[in-house]
């Protein structure tokens, strides 16, 4: 999604500037991008005075167990330039900003500190042809990778990154961030698929 979006944003003549924690996805984004771009890990000094300075600030962190921890706290909101705007993509799972409150498509933003806020969840379902092609070019390669292994099972004991995006597996929660959230029972999906039956 930062490819896409630092892309369009360059392709408009924006200076974009990309925060991650993991070098390679930086340096393979300025290698896509094809262009000078500003990357830099998430150090919380360095982000905060880049935030203050933004037109635009687009939050999309993901996190594997629970809330995402709010990367950008009220007091560094409140002195960015009025109508600047913070467009949250991480809502699904809390939000990256303090001040960033669920919105929908109906309603879709609030102004605090008179920063212009956008934090609808599920963003994609907004343009669906759109969501659905950009769907199809991340998981063509997966279907095609499972057939190669013989099937789903083949594939998830030959590949502990495939077990990773696995919630339910053979009828049962195997997500324990999902399962403490909604206080349900789970299984171990390394130990279910050890069986192998």
């Amino acid at each position: 999604m930062a490819e896409y979006a630092a892309r369009a944003a360059t392709g408009l003549g924006a200076e974009v500037k990309v925060f991650d924690n993991h070098i390679y996805k930086l340096r393979r984004l300025k290698q896509n991008l094809g262009t000078q771009l500003y990357t830099s890990t998430l150090d919380t000094y360095v982000l905060n005075q880049q935030i203050r300075r933004a037109d635009v600030v687009i939050g999309a962190l993901n996190v594997e167990e629970g809330r995402i921890p709010f990367m950008v706290p009220e007091s560094v909101v409140a002195t960015m330039a009025p109508g600047s705007v913070i467009i949250d993509v991480s809502i699904d799972q809390g939000g990256c900003f303090e001040t960033s409150e669920m919105t929908s498509h109906s309603k879709p933003v609030f102004r605090k500190y008179d920063v212009v806020h956008y934090c609808v969840p599920n963003v994609a379902s907004r343009v669906p042809r759109t969501a659905t092609g950009a769907l199809s070019n991340i998981f063509t390669p997966i279907l095609q990778e499972i057939s190669q292994h013989g099937g789903v099972n083949e594939v998830l004991f030959a590949n502990e990154h495939f077990r990773a995006g696995v919630y339910i597996y053979k009828g049962s929660l195997t997500n324990s961030a999902i399962a403490k959230k909604f206080n349900m029972r789970y299984k171990e999906l390394g130990l279910m698929i050890a069986v192998r039956n």
